[in-house]
């Protein structure tokens, strides 16, 4: 039994899938190699598969080293400009990782292909649905990096509630230009109960889809926000916002001058 290889074809679909996969770590990594060097280390690494693969090379234990240790070296050295660091050991990783994306994603749409032509075309939107999937997992990893606990402690009340760390949040109290959080009305009311707040003020503050307007500025007792690095901030400034501050279920914004 034997099979017939045509090189070329064989070149050109390695010489694809490489310069994806490398396309994709580049991204990944969001390091500075040029297209022109994934061009490169992905011709390298097609023409160096093809030499091993036409090498009458009798021990597979040979040809797995060559195929996963000297091709692969060779294409991110060439590829990426990686060097000899932990960086390095990070793209070696994160190039099989793209591998198995886009084999996974190719893999479903191969089913679907009749024509030769239509390799090229599947592949491509395997390439841009393998970025967008790194895309949604650096998202959800950013939002999961900006959420938090808070306790909040007013006079014997003790309050915990879900906040997210919010970039956009640089309001100040014009009298004393200490950063303020807001906070949800409903969880205010839990907080402090049928007694009105001591000091109560108005705060102004502008927003997307309301040009001004005003929220009640209260001052909390001490508030500890439960990260890996904990924070404790003694007599936080803190604004009740009438509307929920957040469709995702956060009862609080924490103004990152905080931390």
């Amino acid at each position: 039994m034997y099979y017939e290889l045509y090189i070329d074809i064989f070149f050109l679909v390695n010489f694809m899938m490489d310069y994806m996969m490398l396309s994709v770590v580049r991204r990944m990594l969001r390091c500075s190699a040029t297209h022109g060097s994934v061009c490169l280390g992905a011709a390298l690494g097609a023409l160096c598969t093809c030499i091993v693969v036409a090498l009458p090379i009798p021990y597979m234990f040979i040809k797995f080293i060559l195929f996963h240790v000297v091709v692969n070296t060779l294409m991110i050295k060439t590829g990426l400009k990686a060097r000899w660091d932990r960086n390095f050991l990070k793209a070696y990783l994160l190039l099989y990782v793209s591998g198995f994306l886009l084999g996974g994603v190719f893999t479903y749409f191969y089913q679907y292909i009749r024509y030769a032509s239509l390799f090229f075309s599947f592949a491509l939107v395997s390439y841009y649905l393998v970025l967008g999937i790194w895309n949604l997992i650096g998202y959800l990893a950013r939002q999961e990096n900006y959420r938090c606990e808070v306790m909040l402690y007013q006079g014997d009340r003790t309050l915990r509630v879900t906040a997210v760390i919010d970039t956009g949040n640089a309001l100040k109290d014009p009298v004393t230009s200490q950063p303020v959080s807001i906070l949800d009305r409903e969880a205010a009311r839990k907080l402090y109960g049928s007694k009105e707040a001591e000091g109560l003020r108005f705060i102004p503050y502008h927003s997307i889809g309301k040009a001004e307007g005003v929220m009640p500025l209260l001052r909390v007792d001490r508030m500890e926000v439960l990260k890996k690095e904990h924070k404790v901030v003694e007599r936080p400034y803190v604004a009740v916002c009438e509307e929920p501050v957040s469709a995702d279920g956060y009862e609080m914004l924490l103004n990152p001058d905080i931390l």
